[in-house]
């Protein structure tokens, strides 16, 4: 399976990174990393992208690492369908203390109009 993991540089996304790099490791799905532009981030896309190939190095995992530029959301689902990936994996997806889930613009942009299936990792 081919996965397209997007990481914005906040905890949610590291999260995800750690829970994918597991999967990684048991099936050996083929993985590309994009570091995205996240609004809500203030980490500098060069930090995320220098810290994901440091975590993928320590778990000895093969894996393409891009950085997209512009809107985070359509530039991440316009990649997945393009290239054919099987899955785009986000962090995110929190519960209200009504039991709602709870997704950032990105999540809900990428859920909402993505045609290739989508997997929140919380």
């Amino acid at each position: 399976m081919r996965l397209l993991l997007g990481i914005g540089g906040n905890e949610d996304g590291f999260d995800a990174l750690a829970a994918t790099i597991d999967r990684v490791r048991v099936t050996g799905d083929e993985l590309t990393v994009a570091v995205l532009d996240h609004p809500e981030v203030d980490t500098p896309t060069d930090e995320v992208e220098a810290a994901v190939r440091d975590r993928l190095a320590n778990a000895a995992v093969t894996a393409d690492v891009l950085a997209l530029s512009g809107d985070p959301g359509p530039a991440l689902v316009e990649l997945a369908e393009s290239e054919g990936y099987d899955r785009i994996v986000l962090g995110g997806g929190q519960r209200s203390p009504m039991g709602k889930l709870s997704v950032g613009p990105v999540g809900e942009f990428v859920v909402l109009n993505s045609t290739v299936s989508v997997t929140l990792i919380r």
